[in-house]
């Protein structure tokens, strides 16, 4: 079929007429599908039952520091922990506290210490008159969910083929003191499922920021989440290439363990420099007495080193490969060559972004949803929910079962056909 551009008003007639009657068709199956979030399926999750045997009530509950694990102390996570995540993100161990869960609640913790109490002896956020963050788009809804949450100015920062547009991160950082961070998910991002070029992360570890107290969100939620052994992204440690630069104290570096474990139960930790560190553990040692020393050991003792934790995300792509590979081929069948929308394909990571026509996605998604597929809302890839272009589409493979996928994205196609032909008829 050609391009839909290329179509007379009658033969795009015409083919309206025909995907209606398709979409009546759809209709009338009164499906219940959802593609909304970025959640493991229940497939996933059970890969990893075998971690709930690990401690019973006959265990050896002491770390290797000789701490008993069920009481309090260790505020910063037992050796071993450390050790895991931080061989699992490339940095020093001593660099690294441990957590609870939620990567997402470290962010918070850290842009609500910011405003507190400020960072390294900087005022405090909330007795400036101004606060800037870059938002890197289409990117994190959550992201933005904090920074929107603490009434901080989010500016839109394109992404490339390579990353967030540098030239535009340079002239704000280096340029307007009231810029105080960027968010990043500089592996396999979420939606696009875009690594950071070399370049772009030695541009990011380069920057001369106008406010002493700017700091790279550096959220590394993917780094082992690769959908293929022999093709897989690489990313420079930005820890180290920032104190090569000479800007040590630049970055935080979040993880977790949410989409390798358990997403209610996994273990989470922040990497950043020495003075960030014990800055951190300062105001932790108000808030906690320490988090779950048991969920830290459950999880050492089930993967026992970054070899172990390989493999077991070897399991994950096993499951979700063939999901992403179910959308992309549909996406390549069903719209390829007919210019009504583009897509990528990563090499891991969580998601697949497609960008509509100009005026469309929201048109979709409400289609979607008409047909009983639940997508993630269009605009939420922006702050403030607010696509100016109106055309990003988050599609998240993992959750449904490969059936339920396959149906939900045949689905998605037809929405996609039927609301550009109606945006193309109005051009007519």
């Amino acid at each position: 079929m050609k391009a839909y551009k290329e179509m007379s008003k009658e033969e795009l007639l015409t083919l309206k007429n025909e995907l209606e009657n398709e979409f009546s068709v759809i209709k009338s199956k009164n499906l219940k599908l959802d593609m909304s979030r970025g959640k493991p399926g229940a497939d996933q999750l059970n890969i990893s039952m075998e971690m709930m045997d690990i401690l019973n009530s006959s265990t050896e509950l002491k770390c290797e520091a000789g701490v008993d694990c069920r009481n309090y102390g260790i505020l910063c996570g037992i050796d071993e922990a450390k050790e895991l995540l931080a061989e699992m993100i490339e940095v020093p161990k001593d660099n690294v506290i441990i957590y609870g869960n939620s990567s997402l609640n470290v962010m918070y913790d850290t842009i609500s210490r910011s405003f507190t109490h400020g960072v390294l002896g900087n005022t405090p956020w909330c007795k400036l008159d101004k606060v800037k963050f870059l938002c890197p788009v289409p990117g994190y809804d959550r992201h933005f969910a904090i920074t929107e949450h603490f009434g901080i100015e989010m500016i839109n920062i394109p992404m490339t083929e390579n990353g967030p547009d540098m030239d535009m991160v340079e002239e704000y950082v280096n340029n307007d003191e009231a810029v105080k961070g960027i968010w990043c998910v500089p592996k396999y991002s979420n939606p696009q499922g875009t690594t950071y070029s070399d370049e772009t992360v030695l541009r990011f570890a380069n920057l001369k920021p106008a406010a002493k107290d700017f700091r790279i969100y550096w959220d590394n939620a993917y780094g082992v989440h690769h959908l293929y052994d022999d093709d897989q992204d690489y990313l420079i440690e930005i820890l180290e290439a920032c104190e090569k630069a000479g800007n040590p104290d630049m970055v935080y570096k979040f993880c977790s363990t949410s989409k390798i474990s358990f997403p209610g139960s996994g273990v989470a930790a922040i990497a950043a420099s020495k003075a960030n560190i014990d800055e951190i553990q300062k105001q932790l040692s108000v808030q906690t007495i320490g988090h779950d020393k048991l969920n830290q050991l459950r999880h050492v003792r089930y993967y026992k080193n970054l070899d172990g934790i390989i493999a077991h995300m070897r399991k994950h792509a096993d499951i979700i490969r063939p999901k992403f590979e179910v959308v992309l081929n549909t996406l390549k069948n069903e719209l390829g060559g007919l210019d009504i929308g583009s897509w990528t394909s990563p090499k891991g990571g969580y998601f697949i972004a497609f960008d509509s026509l100009p005026g469309c996605a929201k048109a979709i998604v409400a289609k979607c949803k008409e047909a009983g597929i639940t997508m993630t809302g269009a605009g939420a890839t922006y702050p403030y929910g607010k696509d100016p272009q109106d055309t990003n589409i988050r599609i998240a493979p993992t959750f449904p079962t490969i059936d339920e996928l396959a149906e939900a994205i045949k689905v998605f196609v037809l929405c996609v056909k039927l609301v550009s032909v109606d945006k193309l008829l109005e051009q007519k």
